[in-house]
């Protein structure tokens, strides 16, 4: 029933009720004759009041009943569970003893689309439960549109995970973890490290190496229990922490890591052999060549286990670690049996003289605590072998954390174990010659010297015997010495075999994530449990050619340094989500503590430069090169990291804080609500914004969207991830904010009042000019200067910008940058804009609702579909709205400060010139004054922009503004308003009250009186900005106010018409006359 809702439909002897559902099973799937392409089918069947069944909707297919003969388990939501048998009769699910399509809660719906533990089940949605009974039917697919359906997902995990193999936790966990912690240094250099730091020191340095890998498992425990864990080990549980820049560069490294690793196994492996050949004189050619020979078979041999499948490769982990736990107890045993010809070789069986000659340190060859440290750490460094196979592990939630934790208790104890025995039985020095006995003449204070011996020639060097000469003493004291080197072949060979099986399974886990495009080709699997085969080759060739070195002491610090990068990011994982207290954070796992977690991540930095400092470094601008890379390329991945929740926290925090502090002048910035409509149709206002608020302030790109047609929840949904897309594309620092009104005004005030949380909130609405508005419906005039008065009224400033070629480019074909291919909805969608009228919507400069009206998803028509050249207008409009995109070079931004509004009109301007696009524009400020006082006005506003330490070019006096206007110029503005006067004196007062109160926009004739002077003054500012500015690149103006219930929109469009007319790009503005600019420090 994998995806699958319960089907509505009536059954034989069901009670009279409105909604009423069929049997739904709880199997695996739909019964014979049931639906089979994993689909929803659902019917809604009316009763009339006397229970008869009038039918379907007409539109609605009736799917065939089920015919299973299984028994099915129902739950009512009262605790009982009832059987009923599908075939014979129906059974209502019931929600609280209610027949209803709601959903009792289920594990099913919680599941991912692929869930490789079940099956999903869809349960319904709000919609389903809460719209009208009229509304369309129930739509399919995920929320996004962009999941495959639940059946599909399942059928997939089904079909992938039919027969794969799947471990326990002893088998997957616990014996990995073991085999690859007891390595090589358990049998030829632990006597070593014993004889150079002392039984004391040693088990120091064991308890150190432990701490660390004790707290990184916890740290992995948590983290393992926090949800379900797929496949990938280590780089899945920091990705899926703290993100894919932390993920895919630690990833990547941990795989390169453990692929090196099986070449470090295998150096060691073929050491050994060498060395017994050696001692038989039987080389083949040379030590290192043989080393490479030996090698080379060894990883040949590996690989074909490996690529054999992980069935082979756990039957041969289980073989070695026989063999290994053989070998530690035949060493043990042999502790006790002493022999007369071991002695001369330094080993003595159990004295105290022994052990405490042998529990203080004897550095020697410059060795040191930290570098005997550095000698002994990887031998800890296997604590994530069982994590590492995590998609292959039945249950690792519950497998990771008791097999990770119990395997570092055990072999910790069998190192404690280890380090005691040798140090308590072997001497660190012998000759191996039976003769040198004590004698009398010599002063002989050793422990040996008490046990009969005299080693004390050692003291010059040269003896091949003892703790300190001899890596193979483990051989000698063992009851039976061919199964120690077994035993260092089984080490060896289990932990190069678990590498090269980690190392491709970590690789493959990254590949499918697609972090870095490239290595995709590796995500591929390959049989019943997804082997990634081309990753075992890729290991394969990269262990060999790590193999051809053949020095282990060149290997090994870079890989330990590796494995400590990626622990201390598994700890840091675990802090950094305690800390960002997010309510997915949930492990079962309680044993950890974030600061005994962080501790642990420092610790691990400690150690990485206590080993190697220089490995360390390397290793630490690796990861900080690839962190950047990724960041860089912003991989389309979300995994509820606890990055976003710190980052959320961090957010709500500093805005609480903000919250409880007064703005202050210095602090203020102009944060802007720009009514946009859809972004790219007027990209010159968005960029021009932009320019002025990126990286300063707040810009939120506002959308009044009208229309009788509402689109659904999901739809604006959509549509709005592609406007926030769009935004982050262009590099706009924005946000996408909708709203369904009316008209723009309704539209406007509800963004005004709610639109910001806390200080975080707009203080300045811009729009664009609404170009040709004389043309358009004067209602959407009076709409527009209504939305300009409540801005005032709501204490906003209001920014205006004109371009005199128009700001709208929605109707030019070939604008459609928003949407992708698969993201276009069809054509024939009554929702969807397709006009491809040449002519521009006359007022959609600047109402976003007029073009947004018959649209959900702007901008869709291809070019190459209605291909046709485009007009010498549209030409100039699309070369217009790119301006603001380019760096304008040299020039200058003009700044017509006429009136004082606290100073925003001299404050964008001067932000504008702090940006690259701008820098090289100087600004020039206009300001009205007296002819006979120019000079002082002039002095008087330089001292006011120094104190402001605002740089400026010139400073303009106009003494001539109030002069009157060309006489052309004022005919040409009272054409312009002739169509909207009201002419009240031509008609009867009740007939011009009743117009006007019908058009309130109409201008009156006293209107006109009234203001004949602001009037003639917006014709003279016009005739002076052409006279002064024509040249300049942009033109800040102040603007006009025009007084509430005085004076007609009308009348203000057309002063603000005529102010702005046949100018370069221009900016009205008109602050909220609170100070905006200090010259206080």
């Amino acid at each position: 029933m994998s995806g699958q809702k319960p089907n509505l439909k009536p059954g034989p002897g069901s009670p009279q009720s409105r909604f009423q559902v069929d049997v739904v099973t709880e199997g695996g799937g739909p019964g014979p004759g049931g639906p089979q392409d994993g689909s929803r089918p659902r019917t809604v069947v009316f009763l009339d009041d006397c229970g008869t069944d009038i039918g379907a909707p007409p539109d609605v297919q009736e799917p065939d009943p089920l015919k299973s003969d299984s028994v099915s388990l129902h739950s009512t939501g009262t605790g009982h569970t009832h059987g009923s048998d599908s075939h014979s009769h129906t059974y209502y699910l019931r929600t609280f003893g209610h027949n209803t399509i709601d959903a009792v809660p289920n594990i099913d719906f919680y599941r991912q689309t692929q869930a490789p533990l079940g099956e999903k089940l869809i349960r319904p949605s709000l919609a389903e439960l809460h719209d009208e009974l009229d509304k369309e039917p129930f739509e399919d697919g995920m929320a996004n549109g962009e999941e495959p359906s639940a059946a599909e997902g399942t059928a997939l995990m089904k079909k992938e995970a039919k027969g794969s193999l799947k471990f326990g936790w002893i088998k997957g966990v616990l014996v990995r973890c073991m085999l690859n912690i007891w390595g090589v240094m358990l049998f030829i250099r632990m006597s070593w490290i014993v004889g150079q730091a002392g039984i004391g020191l040693t088990i120091a340095i064991i308890l150190m190496a432990t701490v660390v890998t004790t707290i990184t498992g916890l740290s992995t425990s948590a983290i393992a229990t926090n949800g379900f864990v797929r496949g990938g080990g280590a780089y899945y549980l920091i990705s899926r922490s703290l993100g894919p820049e932390f993920g895919g560069s630690i990833g990547l490294i941990f795989a390169f890591a453990n692929a090196v690793a099986v070449a470090m196994y295998v150096v060691g492996f073929a050491e050994t052999v060498v060395q017994m050949l050696s001692e038989v004189d039987a080389l083949m050619t040379d030590e290192l060549n043989d080393i490479r020979i030996v090698g080379t078979l060894t990883i040949i041999l590996l690989l074909g286990i490996s690529v054999a499948g992980m069935e082979w490769e756990a039957k041969a982990q289980i073989v070695l670690l026989v063999i290994l736990l053989a070998a530690i107890a035949n060493f043990f045993i042999g502790t006790f049996m002493v022999s007369e010809s071991k002695e001369p070789k330094g080993f003595f069986g159990y004295h105290a003289s022994i052990l405490v000659e042998n529990f203080g340190p004897d550095f020697r060859d410059d060795e040191t605590f930290f570098s005997v440290f550095a000698i002994f750490f990887p031998a800890a460094t296997g604590i994530l072998a069982g994590a590492n196979i995590s998609g292959d592990l039945e249950d690792p939630q519950s497998a990771i954390p008791k097999g990770t934790l119990l395997a570092i208790l055990i072999t910790g104890i069998t190192y404690v174990g280890v380090a005691f025995s040798t140090g308590a039985c072997i001497v660190r020095d012998a000759t191996g010659d039976q003769n040198d006995t004590v004698t009398d003449t010599v002063n002989c204070s050793d422990a040996s010297c008490s046990l009969g011996f005299d080693f004390s020639i050692c003291r010059e060097g040269g003896c091949q015997y003892g703790l300190m000469n001899d890596f193979q003493v483990m051989s000698l004291v063992s009851a039976f010495g061919p199964l120690i080197s077994a035993g260092i072949f089984s080490a060896t060979l289990s932990s190069a075999l678990a590498s090269l099986v980690s190392a491709p399974k970590v690789f493959q886990a990254l590949c499918k994530d697609n972090i870095y495009p490239g290595l995709s080709v590796f995500a591929k699997g390959y049989g019943r449990n997804n082997e990634p085969l081309r990753g075992y080759v890729l290991t394969f060739f990269i262990g060999l050619a790590f193999i051809l070195i053949a020095e282990l002491n060149i290997i090994a610090p870079i890989i330990s340094n590796f494995f400590l990068a990626s622990y201390a990011l598994i700890n840091f994982s675990v802090f950094h989500a305690s800390l960002a207290n997010s309510p997915g954070w949930r492990p079962s796992f309680r044993y950890y503590n974030k600061w005994v977690s962080l501790a642990g991540s420092v610790l691990c930095c400690v150690v990485m430069f206590v080993i190697n400092w220089w490995a360390a470094l390397v290793t630490l601008l690796i990861v900080l090169a690839l962190y950047i890379y990724v960041s860089y390329k912003k991989p389309d991945v979300n995994w509820g990291s606890s990055t976003q929740a710190l980052i959320y926290n961090q957010a709500l925090t500093h805005c609480h804080n903000l919250t409880g502090v007064e703005d202050h002048v210095k602090n203020f910035r102009p944060q802007c609500l720009v009514l946009v409509g859809f972004p790219n149709s007027r990209p010159a206002l968005v960029q021009l914004v932009n320019s002025f608020t990126k990286n300063v302030s707040l810009m939120v790109c506002a959308h009044v969207r009208t229309g009788s047609r509402r689109p659904s929840h999901k739809e604006a949904l959509q549509d709005q991830n592609r406007c926030q897309r769009w935004l982050s594309k262009k590099r706009v620092k924005a946000f996408y904010v909708p709203v369904f009104a009316e008209n723009l005004r309704k539209g406007a005030q509800l963004l005004l009042q709610a639109v910001g949380l806390g200080r975080l909130k707009p203080n300045t609405l811009v729009m664009g000019f609404k170009n040709n508005w004389s043309d358009g419906d004067m209602k959407d005039v009076e709409n527009y200067v209504n939305t300009i008065h409540d801005a005032f009224d709501l204490q906003f400033g209001v920014v205006l910008l004109r371009l005199q070629d128009g700001l709208d480019v929605s109707h030019i074909q070939g604008q459609d940058e928003l949407l992708t291919s698969q993201e276009k909805p069809p054509l024939s969608s009554k929702d969807v804009l397709i006009s491809v009228s040449l002519v521009k919507d006359s007022d959609s400069d600047s109402c976003p609702s007029k073009t947004a009206s018959n649209q959900s998803s702007p901008l869709i028509i291809k070019a190459s579909e209605t291909k046709s050249p485009l007009s010498l207008t549209d030409q100039r409009l699309l070369e217009a709205s790119t301006q603001f995109k380019r760096k304008q070079g040299k020039g200058t931004i003009d700044v017509w400060w006429l009136f004082d509004d606290g100073g925003l009109t001299l404050l964008i301007p001067y932000l504008l010139t702090n940006r690259s696009k701008w820098g090289d524009c100087r600004i020039r400020v206009f300001i009205g004054g007296k002819i006979n006082r120019i000079d002082h006005d002039r002095r008087a506003m330089a001292t006011l922009l120094s104190k402001f330490r605002i740089d400026f070019s010139d400073i303009n006096v106009l003494g001539d503004i109030n002069t009157k206007p060309k006489k052309h110029n004022k005919l040409s503005f009272k054409e312009l308003i002739e169509p909207f006067r009201l002419k009240e004196d031509d008609m009867e007062q009740e007939v011009a009250e009743k117009l006007k109160l019908q058009e309130p926009w109409r201008i009156t004739d006293n209107e006109l009186e009234l203001y004949k002077a602001k009037t003639n003054r917006q014709i003279r500012l016009n005739e002076l900005l052409k006279e002064h500015s024509s040249a300049a690149k942009l033109i800040v103006v102040s603007m006009p106010l025009a007084r509430k219930g005085t004076v007609s929109s009308a009348l203000y469009m057309s002063w603000l018409e005529t102010l702005t007319k046949d100018l370069p790009p221009l900016l009205l503005v008109r602050g909220n006359h609170q100070s905006v600019l200090t010259f206080y420090s």
